[in-house]
């Protein structure tokens, strides 16, 4: 009966040494080494032009074309008007093809085109994103005022969206704010939030502030 050899580590491989037939070494394996990762490149686009059904294919074709990807964007009708933000990543060479290729976009499909090299925006743990939801009959003002009451205490605006609507019974003309902001940490927030709310009574805005979980 043959002796049984004991089973050779999994992670040596055992070749014959030159020139002595039959003596064995022992070969460390080969690490396989992970392709050198490119950096992701940024650039910010923001595109006007008169709206049409086909527009957001064509400008969304564009940067897959060139090998990008968007990694955000913001898009929304304005009168007639079609706009868009977009966070544009790819590599330094894709990248700067998609930037080679805006002016003629542009001509082409009748955009107006604004582009700009940006970075990753670095986390920040000393900010409390919260929520902000207004509701008022629409007048002069609001969303200056809102601005500015932020403003006065170093608050930051990360996000806006308004629009203005008919009211459901009456067809009065309402108005509405959606309002994302970094509050600084070491603020207070129930004097914060005391503080809005009697500056929303001042102005006759239902309001609602509350923090963004997740």
């Amino acid at each position: 009966m043959l002796p049984v050899q004991a089973p050779l580590a999994q992670a040596t491989r055992v070749v014959a040494r030159p020139g002595k037939p039959g003596t064995l070494r022992h070969v460390p394996p080969k690490l396989e080494r992970p392709p050198r990762a490119r950096m992701q490149q940024l650039v910010v686009v923001s595109v006007l032009a008169e709206n049409r059904p086909d527009i957001l294919h064509d400008i969304t074709r564009a940067v897959q074309d060139c090998g990008c990807n968007i990694a955000e964007s913001r898009m929304t009708v304005l009168g007639s008007e079609f706009s868009m933000l977009l966070l544009v990543s790819g590599h330094w060479n894709t990248l700067s093809k998609f930037e080679n290729q805006l002016p003629k976009l542009g001509k082409q499909l009748g955009l107006t085109l604004s582009a700009r090299r940006t970075e990753e925006r670095a986390p920040r743990h000393d900010l409390i994103p919260y929520a902000i939801d207004v509701v008022c009959l629409d007048q002069p003002g609001i969303v200056f005022n809102l601005a500015h009451f932020f403003a006065e205490r170093n608050i930051g605006v990360a996000d806006l969206a308004t629009r203005t609507y008919p009211a459901d019974h009456t067809g009065a003309p309402m108005f509405s704010v959606q309002m994302a902001v970094n509050i600084p940490a070491d603020l207070h927030i129930g004097t914060l939030r005391d503080e809005f709310m009697e500056f929303c009574d001042r102005l006759n805005l239902d309001a609602i502030l509350e923090p963004i979980k997740g």
